[in-house]
């Protein structure tokens, strides 16, 4: 008889479909069949990892500490040298002066998205979200309920992403030749938008050498469809790189995984508020929590007749010793340590 047939392969089944409660198998999703063809065609070899309905995740059968979790061969990757390699090549080559390298990427995702069943990334762009839940996406009286340092830090991140819009409108402008619809109407703000956060929140880290054809903004970014399906716990430990001899982006876990569990990398020692901004999430229990605490709430507490007030608020300044200054689980930081050290200096000791 063949293994798992008959009462006992019938039995061990059924427990195993009893340990997807907390995660539906997606697998038979249409969409995920397609990707995953997509990405054996391009050397991906199949792995014990099933996408699954925890949150967009995917499923793990079983992991020991020091297993190989995923392994994504450099062709599966899009980096800026597959937008070089594509009809934007060109042109970003040309354009004066030089795009930055994340702005090619934003613009290679706009155009295949737009290209719709003609694009050879279709499969990837069909798992892609449409929408993201960052507070750039956000509106301006959902933002205004933000704390006030992640408050600033999310109208700045959208200050940003404006001005990147207004100032990349004529280089869209010279694409034209590319497409039959005006590029006005396909390089919106809202489409750069989906991209910005596309890229920011689902690239891993991968450096690469630096081109004339790009601004000297670092290029270090590299989409992985498949293994950004892999969500973030704070509590877990990987290792993660490029192999520059298998050719590939491998990720190994350095704990143990529950069979039929969820499978989770760590984007890096992360508070709550760089969570939210960056990927739209909170961790729950994230031992990397803190609080923020701005220079109003030092000054509010502090003796306000200090003569040597100013002199020490220009030193906080000089040294960018007034933001950034966090409480955590262990107590202040260095940071604040420091700015609070300055601030109750006498007259004598500063």
């Amino acid at each position: 008889m063949k293994k798992n047939r008959g009462r006992t392969g019938r039995k061990r089944r059924r427990k195993d479909l009893q340990s997807f409660v907390d995660g539906v198998n997606c697998s038979h999703k249409l969409e995920y069949i397609k990707l995953k063809k997509w990405l054996k065609d391009r050397g991906f070899e199949d792995s014990i990892l099933r996408p699954a309905e925890f949150r967009g995740n995917v499923l793990n059968f079983l992991l020991m500490a020091g297993d190989l979790i995923i392994s994504l061969p450099e062709k599966c990757l899009l980096t800026t040298s597959t937008v070089l390699r594509s009809c934007l090549g060109g042109y970003i080559k040309k354009w004066k002066p030089p795009v930055s390298p994340l702005m090619a990427l934003c613009t290679f995702l706009i155009a295949e998205k737009h290209a719709g069943e003609k694009s050879p990334w279709k499969p990837y762009l069909d798992v892609l979200p449409r929408a993201y839940t960052c507070p750039v996406c956000w509106e301006h009286d959902v933002v205004n309920l933000l704390p006030e340092p992640s408050r600033k830090k999310a109208q700045e991140q959208r200050t940003m992403i404006h001005e990147l819009y207004l100032s990349s409108k004529a280089f869209f402008s010279s694409l034209q030749p590319l497409f039959a619809e005006d590029t006005g109407t396909i390089f919106t703000y809202s489409a750069l938008e989906w991209a910005w956060c596309t890229v920011n929140t689902r690239t891993i880290y991968m450096k690469h050498p630096q081109r004339e054809c790009f601004s000297l903004e670092p290029d270090v970014y590299a989409l992985a469809p498949y293994l950004d399906l892999l969500n973030h716990s704070p509590n877990v430990q990987v290792k993660a790189a490029f192999n520059e001899q298998t050719r590939s982006y491998e990720i190994w876990a350095k704990s143990q995984c529950k069979k039929y569990g969820e499978v989770f990398i760590c984007y890096g020692p992360h508070d709550n508020q760089r969570l939210l901004l960056e990927y739209g999430f909170v961790a729950m229990d994230n031992p990397h929590s803190s609080v923020d605490v701005s220079s109003d709430t030092l000054l509010k507490y502090l003796p306000p007749l200090d003569k040597q007030r100013k002199a020490k608020l220009s030193i906080l300044k000089d040294h960018d010793f007034l933001e950034n200054l966090p409480f955590g689980w262990d107590g202040p930081s260095w940071r604040l340590l420091t700015a609070l050290k300055l601030l109750s200096l006498g007259a004598d000791e500063l």
